[in-house]
C-alpha cells in the first residue's frame, strides 16, 4: 500500500487503542505549560477542568458519556488553541454506593458488617475497591477523554484525606460546625442518616386512616383525625387544630388519650393545620415527621422517637416493642378497631419518600447527627453568582440556584457508614471532653487522660466531592499545581446535581480559598431513550455505551451526544442516530481517501517551494474556501457562546452536503485537467485539514488517524509547503482562526448557489419523469444577465445534471420558446429540457395513458357509490373520507391530461 492509498474502510476497533495509546505516551493529556517542568512560564493562562468523579467502583453508562464527551470536547478545543489545559481526573470512594456493594457480598456469605468488625470490614472495602477501581477508569479512556492520568486522585487517598481533616477542623473552630439533635431522613436498610438531596420522592396507592381520639375527661367526647401512618401515633404528643375552626375551638387547651397507650396529650391551636385535609384536626409526631417538628419545637412538645435504627419499635411504643414499623401498623389498627376507636379507612395516593440508593420508604426520625451551619457559606455562594463572579449556563438555572441557597437549610454531613473519612472528633470518657484535631491524638487535650475514643460516623461523600477542585491540586499546601491551575475554568456537569455538588463547590471554594473555584458552570441535560422517556431498568430501555462503542465505535457515540445536545437540556438517543453518525466517520474517512489519492494524480517529489501566485482559482474552489471561512467564523461563535451542538451540526452539515457532495464531485473533473489539478489538489488538502481540525473535539479518532495519513502523503507531494507547520499530531495542531471577510466571498458564493439550484431543478425533474441516471440528455438555457457565468460553468453544470455537453446550448435569450420541451425557471436563468431527449415519447405517452385509465376507474367507481345509498346512511366522516379520495382522483386526472396534451 502506498503513500496515497488508505484502507478501504475506516476499522475504528484496531484504530482507537492505539491512536489512544500514542496521544498518552507522547504526554499531549499534561499541559503544554507545567509548574513541575523546567521551561514553566506561570504568566501563561490555563484553561482547567476538574472531572465530576464518578463513583470508583461504578461502570460506565451514558451519563458518564455525555459529560466525558463534553469535557474532552472543551479540553481539546483550548488545546489546540494553544492554551496549557489541564484536565484533572479522578475517582470517588461513593460512600453508600460502594458499601451497599460489599455489604451485598457479605450477605452472600450469610455475614454482615457488625459481624467481622469495622476494621476487617474496611480491608475488604479496600480489596474491593483494588478488584473494581480501575474498571471506570480504563472505560473513560475508552471513550477518548484526554485528561493527564500522572495526576489522577481518589477522595480517600492520602493528600485529599489531610484536606478533608483540613477543612472539618477550620469550620469546627470558626463554631460553624456543631452536633445536634435534629429530624434526619433515615434509611433503615443502610443504617443511615440520608439528606434530602438524596431522598427521591413516588406517588404511591396508600390508605387514610380515620380515628378517635377521646378526650381525656372521660366525656365520651373525641376528636375525629386522620393519618396515613397509624404506627406513629404510638410517638404523638399532641393533636393540633387551627385556632379559627369553628369546630374544635371548645377543645384547645383540653387533653386527649393517645389510643391504646391513654399517654394524656394536649390540644394545641396552629394556623399550619389546613382545615380541609383529612378531618381538620392533626395528630403531632415531633419525632417522626418534619412538619410536626417544627410545631413541636414552636410549642414546646416533647420528642418520643418509637423507631429504632432498623425501623423496629422502640420501648416507647410499649406492648408493640420490637415489631417491624410495617407489622406495627396493623396490629395497632386492629387494636384500634377492637376498642372501638377506628372511624374508617379511604384510598389515598400517598407521595411516598424512597432512599435514591437502597429504595426502601424512608423514615424521619431523630437523631444526633453533625451538621454544618449553611447560612454565612451559603450568603457568599449566592453573592458569587449575583456579582457575575460565577455564570450559570443555560442563566435559567440561576433562579433554581438562588432559590435553593435562600431557603438553605444547616447540611447533615455524618453518616453512620464505615467507607469513609471518619469525622476527627474524640470523646474523653475521663472529663467528658471533646476533641477535634488534625492529627489522631493519643491523650485528652482537656483533662490528659488516655481513655478517648474516636466518632464512629463518617463524612457524607458530598462534603469531600466538595472540595474536588482544589484538593486534588494540592490544598491545603500552597503547591505549584494549586498556584497555577486554582481557580480552575468551567466546571461541567449534569442540572441534576447542581445542588449535591456544585453550589457545595461554591460555598467551601470561597470559605476555605478566598476564590471563586471556576468562572463558569456548564450545565448539560439527561440522556433518555427515543422516545423521551428516562433510562431505567424498570422500562428496559438502557442503553449501555460499551456495547455501542464496540458496534459503531467511540466517535459516532460522542458525536450523537455531542450534537444532540443543547445546555441544559435532555437528549433523546437513539442508535438510528449514532448508526447515523458512524456512517458519518465512514464518509470523513472516505473523503480523505479522495483528498489523499488526488495527491497521486500530481506525481511524487519534485516539491515546489511554495503557493504559485498566479493561480486562476475556480469559481468550485472560491467558493468552498469561502464557505469554509464563514464556517471557521461561525464554529468559533458557537463555541465562545458554549453551543457546542449547533457548531458540531453547521459542521455536519458543511462537510456532507458541500464539501463532499458538491465540491468533491466537481474536483474530480479539475482533477482531470492538467491546468487545475495542483490548485484542486491544494484546495482538497486545505478543506480537508481545516474539517479536520474543527472536527477533532467531536469525532477524535477518525480525524486523528485520517490527519496523520494526510500530513504523510503532503508531506511527500509537490505541494508539500502546505503541510510543513504542521505538528507531528492533530490533538495538538493549532485550531483554525476566523478571518475576517475580504470582499469576494458574496459574490462568489451567489453564483455557485445559482449554479446548485440549476443543478437541483435538472436532477429532481429527472427524477419525476423517470430518466435512467446514465442517459445523457440535451438543454437549451437562456441565461440572461447570467450567461457568461453559465457558459464557463458549463463542463461544471453538465456533469452534475448529467447533460451531454455537446448538446448544452446557452444563450442570453431566446426569440422563442422551444416546442417540446420542459421548460424550467431558477432565478434569472430560463432552462428547456427536450422531451425527446429525456425519455421515449410513445413509452411515456402509453405510461401516462395507463395512470389515467386507473384513475378514471377510481373515480368512476366512487361516483357511483357516493350516488347511492351509502351516502345517507354511512356515518358523515366516512362519507367525507370517500369525497377527498374523489376529489384528489380528479385533481390527478387533469394533470394527467395536461400531461397528454403537451
Amino acid at each position: 500500500m502506498t503513500t496515497y492509498d488508505l484502507p478501504k474502510a475506516y476499522d475504528f476497533k484496531s484504530t482507537e487503542p492505539r491512536i489512544y495509546h500514542m496521544w498518552e505516551k507522547s504526554g499531549y493529556f499534561q499541559p503544554s505549560n507545567d509548574p513541575r517542568k523546567p521551561d514553566f512560564d506561570p504568566s501563561k493562562k490555563p484553561f482547567v477542568i476538574s472531572i465530576p468523579p464518578p463513583n470508583v467502583t461504578g461502570e460506565l453508562h451514558l451519563g458518564h458519556a455525555m459529560f466525558v464527551a463534553m469535557e474532552d470536547l472543551m479540553i481539546r478545543y483550548h488545546r489546540m488553541k494553544g492554551e496549557p489545559t489541564l484536565w484533572v481526573p479522578g475517582t470517588d470512594h461513593a460512600g453508600i454506593a460502594t458499601q451497599l456493594q460489599v455489604e451485598k457480598a457479605l450477605a452472600k456469605e450469610g455475614l454482615t458488617r457488625e459481624q467481622i468488625g469495622r476494621e476487617a470490614f474496611l480491608e475488604r472495602m479496600w480489596a474491593w475497591k483494588a478488584k473494581y477501581g480501575g474498571i471506570i477508569t480504563t472505560q473513560i479512556r475508552r471513550l477518548g477523554a484526554s485528561c493527564d492520568w500522572t495526576r489522577e486522585r481518589f477522595t480517600l487517598d492520602e493528600g485529599l484525606s489531610r484536606a478533608v481533616r483540613e477543612a472539618f477542623v477550620r469550620l469546627y473552630e470558626k463554631g460553624l460546625i456543631y452536633r445536634g439533635l435534629r429530624l434526619v431522613n433515615w434509611s433503615p436498610g443502610l443504617k443511615t442518616a440520608v439528606s434530602d438531596l438524596e431522598v427521591e420522592y413516588s406517588e404511591e396507592e396508600g390508605k387514610l386512616y380515620y380515628f378517635k381520639y377521646m378526650l381525656a375527661d372521660d366525656s365520651g367526647e373525641y376528636i375525629p383525625v386522620a393519618t396515613t401512618r397509624p404506627e406513629t401515633i404510638l410517638g404523638d404528643t399532641a393533636v393540633a387544630v387551627h385556632p379559627d375552626d369553628p369546630r374544635y375551638q371548645k377543645y384547645i387547651g383540653r387533653k386527649v388519650r393517645v389510643p391504646i397507650l391513654g399517654r394524656a396529650i394536649p390540644v394545641i391551636a396552629d394556623s399550619y393545620v389546613d382545615r380541609e385535609f383529612g378531618t381538620g384536626a392533626l395528630k403531632i409526631t415531633p419525632g417522626h415527621d418534619p412538619n410536626d417538628y417544627e410545631i413541636g419545637q414552636r410549642h414546646g412538645l416533647p420528642i418520643i422517637s418509637i423507631l429504632d435504627r432498623e425501623a423496629k419499635v422502640t420501648q416507647a411504643g410499649g406492648p408493640y416493642a420490637g415489631l417491624d414499623r410495617f407489622v406495627c401498623r396493623k396490629k395497632l389498627w386492629e387494636d384500634m378497631r377492637a376498642a372501638g376507636l377506628v372511624l374508617k379507612e379511604e384510598p389515598y395516593i400517598l407521595n411516598v419518600p424512597r432512599s435514591q440508593r437502597g429504595g426502601e420508604i424512608i423514615e424521619p426520625m431523630i437523631s444526633e447527627q453533625w451538621f454544618v451551619r449553611i447560612e454565612p457559606l451559603a450568603k457568599a455562594a449566592l453573592e458569587a453568582v449575583r456579582t457575575g463572579r460565577i455564570r450559570i449556563i443555560p442563566e435559567r438555572f440561576e433562579k433554581v440556584y438562588f432559590n435553593w441557597l435562600e431557603n438553605i437549610k444547616d447540611w447533615c454531613i455524618s453518616r453512620q457508614l464505615w467507607w469513609g473519612h471518619r469525622i476527627p472528633v474524640w470523646y474523653c470518657d475521663d472529663c467528658g471532653g471533646e476533641i477535634c484535631a488534625r492529627t489522631d491524638p493519643l491523650l485528652c487535650a482537656h483533662c490528659g487522660g488516655k481513655n478517648i475514643r474516636q466518632d464512629p460516623d463518617v463524612l457524607d461523600t458530598w462534603f469531600s466531592s466538595g472540595l474536588w477542585p482544589f484538593s486534588t491540586l494540592g490544598w491545603p499546601d500552597s503547591t505549584p499545581d494549586l498556584r497555577y491551575f486554582y481557580p480552575t475554568s468551567v466546571m461541567e456537569t449534569g442540572y441534576d446535581i447542581l445542588f449535591f455538588w456544585v453550589a457545595r463547590m461554591i460555598m467551601l471554594g470561597l470559605e476555605f480559598t478566598g476564590e471563586v473555584p471556576f468562572h463558569t458552570v456548564y450545565l448539560h441535560g439527561l440522556v433518555r431513550d427515543e422516545h423521551g422517556r428516562k433510562m431505567s431498568k424498570s422500562f428496559g430501555n438502557v442503553l449501555d455505551p460499551l456495547p455501542i462503542i464496540e458496534q459503531y465505535g467511540t466517535d459516532a457515540l460522542r458525536f450523537t451526544l455531542l450534537v444532540g445536545s443543547s445546555p441544559g437540556n435532555d437528549i433523546n438517543l437513539s442508535l438510528k442516530k449514532v448508526e447515523a453518525n458512524r456512517n458519518f466517520a465512514n464518509k470523513i474517512w472516505n473523503a480523505g481517501r479522495f483528498v489523499i489519492s488526488s495527491l497521486a494524480t500530481l506525481g511524487d517529489g519534485g516539491s515546489v517551494s511554495d503557493q504559485r501566485s498566479d493561480t486562476r482559482w475556480t469559481l468550485a474552489d472560491s467558493w468552498i474556501w469561502a464557505r469554509l471561512q464563514q464556517l471557521v467564523r461561525d464554529v468559533e461563535r458557537l463555541f465562545q457562546t458554549y453551543q457546542f451542538g449547533e457548531a458540531g451540526r453547521q459542521i455536519y452539515e458543511f462537510f456532507w452536503g458541500e464539501f463532499a457532495d458538491w465540491y468533491v464531485e466537481i474536483a474530480k473533473l479539475q482533477l482531470q485537467d492538467e491546468k487545475t489539478q495542483r490548485q484542486t489538489a491544494e484546495t482538497l488538502v486545505r478543506v480537508l485539514d481545516i474539517c479536520l481540525r474543527l472536527l477533532h473535539p467531536f469525532t477524535p479518532f477518525v480525524t486523528e488517524e485520517l490527519w496523520g495519513h494526510l500530513r504523510r502523503a503532503t508531506l511527500l507531494s509537490p505541494i508539500s509547503y502546505l503541510a510543513k507547520d504542521w505538528p507531528e499530531a492533530l490533538i495538538i495542531a493549532p485550531w483554525p482562526k476566523p478571518r475576517d471577510p475580504e470582499g469576494w466571498e458574496e459574490g462568489k458564493v451567489a453564483d455557485f448557489s445559482l449554479l446548485q439550484e440549476i443543478v437541483r431543478s435538472i436532477r429532481n425533474l429527472r427524477a419525476e419523469k423517470k430518466v435512467p441516471p446514465t442517459k445523457r440528455i440535451p438543454a437549451l438555457m437562456a441565461g440572461g444577465a447570467k450567461t457568461l457565468l453559465l457558459q464557463e460553468q458549463a463542463a461544471v453544470i453538465a456533469a452534475l445534471s448529467g447533460l451531454n455537453l455537446a448538446e448544452v446550448e446557452i444563450r442570453s435569450a431566446f426569440e422563442r420558446k422551444p416546442e417540446q420541451a420542459i421548460a424550467l425557471v431558477i432565478g434569472p436563468v430560463e432552462i428547456y429540457l427536450p422531451l425527446a431527449g429525456m425519455a421515449d415519447l410513445e413509452a411515456e405517452r402509453a405510461r401516462l395513458s395507463k395512470e389515467l385509465a386507473e384513475v378514471e376507474a377510481h373515480i368512476a367507481r366512487l361516483e357511483k357509490l357516493l350516488a347511492s345509498d351509502f351516502a345517507r346512511k354511512a356515518p358523515p366522516p366516512v362519507v367525507q373520507k370517500e369525497r377527498e379520495k374523489l376529489a384528489a382522483y380528479r385533481e390527478s386526472a387533469e394533470k394527467l391530461k395536461a400531461q397528454l396534451n403537451e
